[in-house]
């Protein structure tokens, strides 16, 4: 996962310059993309206003969570008090039809929530350190997405998982699903990963052995297309916490799950 416009960045810059820099502009949940056209919000009281979004604490282990009764615990409640009601509905009408829904979920902060991660390392991305935070497989889960992921399964949905971590991480992320109760279909053939040495030939227009020059998109979009177009699934449903999680098309219906720390383009 590459993130851009991580606060921290423009926070050094900040320290550095003696200037209210923020890089090209904060882009929160309700943006889709970054702007300078104004002076940007403030780096401290931003980060405030995350932590109060979030409920942050540290718990006795001293790990960042976000807390149960948050304004962010309860955006994601409603968002799934929807998508259930919304799965319910389309999954009959497609297997009525003879089709075969599947629903796509993105799983950085989408199901499994790098808070900690965040505020330990002050919101910057280093892909080491984020490497071995997946790897340690310990992430808490965002709140309601396994039972949102148990609850498509039994509507009689495929569950498919479309993620930018890499193939490296593929047994982190597992075990970490796993962990959480989002125990649905972990095998090769429903979790895409990025293969940046072995691209699979349905990116072939951005993406050679070797050669990656596939966006988040392009990446995206063309794996929704591969499982609607190949595989034969109806992809009733598309949850990110990233537009770029769901632009592109080949979903029925899209749902933006909340992050005001980072912004992937």
């Amino acid at each position: 996962m590459h993130k851009t416009l991580r606060i921290a960045a423009a926070t050094a810059a900040c320290a550095i310059a003696g200037t209210a820099l923020y890089g090209a502009g904060a882009a929160t949940a309700g943006q889709r993309t970054a702007n300078s056209t104004h002076e940007p919000y403030n780096i401290g009281v931003l980060v405030k206003d995350i932590d109060t979004y979030y409920g942050t604490h540290a718990d006795s282990d001293g790990v960042y969570q976000a807390s149960p009764d948050s304004p962010y615990a309860k955006d994601l409640a409603a968002i799934d008090r929807a998508a259930e009601r919304y799965i319910d509905k389309a999954a009959r009408k497609a297997h009525h039809r003879g089709e075969k829904p599947a629903v796509v979920f993105d799983i950085d902060d989408t199901l499994l929530l790098s808070l900690d991660y965040e505020k330990r390392y002050n919101y910057t991305y280093n892909p080491a350190t984020w490497n071995d935070y997946v790897n340690r497989a310990d992430r808490p889960a965002v709140f309601g997405s396994p039972e949102l992921v148990r609850y498509a399964r039994s509507k009689g949905v495929a569950v498919f998982y479309n993620s930018g971590l890499s193939e490296s991480q593929r047994a982190g992320a597992v075990e970490n699903l796993k962990k959480i109760g989002a125990d649905v279909n972990l095998d090769a053939g429903h979790m895409f990963l990025k293969d940046k040495d072995n691209p699979p030939a349905y990116l072939a227009g951005c993406a050679t052995p070797g050669t990656w020059n596939c966006t988040t998109v392009q990446f995206k979009s063309g794996t929704r297309k591969h499982i609607e177009h190949d595989l034969g699934y109806e992809i009733i449903a598309n949850f990110g916490d990233q537009y770029s999680d769901l632009d592109g098309g080949h979903a029925d219906r899209t749902y933006k799950l909340p992050n005001p720390t980072y912004f992937v383009s």
